[in-house]
């Protein structure tokens, strides 16, 4: 190479820095419950504005959580959980443990 950078060396150059990896993290965590948000409710056969109307929400707001665009409050989840019929559990765990 012509002293380029592969994507991967400049991926693992950006992740090495703590900054990026706290906005990975945030990522992360948007997209796993906008998952599982969206997974529970088709399972229940409902659609994003069935859920809207059961959380009190409005249908794009539901399609943002579900893409992982919204870092959620607990009275946010509380509002999915709820209208999902389920608990809401928030639990700590080690970093070690952390995927």
């Amino acid at each position: 190479m012509s002293g380029r950078k592969s994507w991967a060396e400049l991926r693992e150059e950006t992740l090495a820095r703590p900054e990026a990896q706290e906005a990975y993290e945030a990522t992360r965590i948007r997209y796993e419950l906008g998952r599982a948000v969206r997974e529970r409710r088709e399972a229940l056969g409902m659609t994003q504005a069935q859920l809207a109307e059961a959380a009190g929400l409005r249908q794009p707001a539901v399609a943002r959580f579900e893409a992982g665009g919204t870092m959620p409050t607990l009275p946010l989840l509380e509002r999915f959980a709820s209208a999902l019929h389920l608990r809401l559990n928030v639990a700590f765990e080690p970093l070690d443990r952390a995927s």
